[in-house]
């Protein structure tokens, strides 16, 4: 078996990204979207219903509240068999949230409103704003012809991916309003700036999209260091449902630069944005 990293000579390609082009043609792309549109379809409402009926009932806080590592587990083996997402492994060793250094991020200098579970609430509505904001400006840059011929169905894959996150970030701010906490607008995060630095540097599709793929990484593994350090049960199952959508996003996105998706048998949370990022 030919590991990720390794390359017969026989199956010797050029650096696509590099050369701007694409890896993935116009009518497989335009598969790929709508599976995954037809995943997020079949598995965010539910989770959605399950993060009303939390806010309903707590109308609050949600209180951070300690749980043995046995308990958190089962609660999140339980959300990602209804998500049908293939991130157990992932969380199985992780209840102290991966690699703290990693998902630390930079210290806020004002108090914030946000406290326990509804501090990684917060950050995961800012994260999602990040996300709508990337796809929109990627968008326009694209009608700007600044990525030259752009295919249909990069723009198909980049407003639905929008879409998507833009819901997420409505059900994450759901929680926050219900718990009667301002709503999260815009993107107060410390990677805010850099960010958009990364995306106004790309030239072609190829470098777009390994730029918005490192994008969903960090949102799909900032999901994973949330379900093992929420104790609320639906923050968890939705995170357990949207974490799945982001990393399909990634495997999308890492066909269009060229990078044929390889699962890792475990994912971890080195890449993830961690609660101290939120700077409201």
């Amino acid at each position: 078996m030919t590991r990720h990293d390794e390359t017969r000579p026989d199956e010797a390609q050029p650096d696509r990204t590099r050369r701007g082009e694409m890896g993935v043609g116009d009518a497989e792309l335009r598969a790929l979207t709508k599976d995954l549109d037809a995943l997020h379809r079949d598995t965010f409402p539910t989770a959605l219903e399950r993060l009303r009926d939390t806010t309903s009932t707590t109308r609050a806080t949600i209180r951070g509240v300690a749980r043995g590592p046995a308990s958190r587990r089962g609660v999140l083996l339980g959300g990602l068999a209804a998500a049908g997402a293939g991130l157990i492994a992932a969380c199985g060793g992780s209840g102290g949230g991966g690699n703290p250094a990693a998902a630390s991020g930079t210290p806020t200098r004002a108090a914030s409103p946000y406290t326990g579970d509804l501090k990684v609430v917060a950050l995961a509505a800012a994260l999602e704003n990040l996300a709508v904001a990337a796809y929109t400006m990627a968008l326009a840059k694209a009608t700007a012809g600044d990525y030259g011929t752009v295919p249909d169905s990069v723009g198909e894959f980049a407003t639905v991916a929008r879409s998507q996150h833009a819901e997420h970030a409505k059900a994450w701010n759901g929680v926050l309003s219900g718990a009667r906490l301002p709503t999260i607008t815009g993107t107060p995060l410390t990677i805010a700036a850099s960010e958009v630095a990364k995306l106004k540097a790309t030239k072609s599709v190829p470098e777009l999209a390994a730029y918005a793929l490192g994008l969903e990484n960090a949102a799909a593994q900032t999901y994973l260091y949330a379900m093992a350090n929420v104790s609320d049960g639906g923050g968890i199952a939705t995170a357990a449902t949207i974490a799945p959508v982001e990393a399909m996003h990634a495997a999308v996105l890492a066909f269009i630069a060229g990078d044929y998706p390889v699962p890792e048998a475990f994912l971890d949370t080195s890449s993830a944005v961690g609660p101290a990022a939120l700077t409201a």
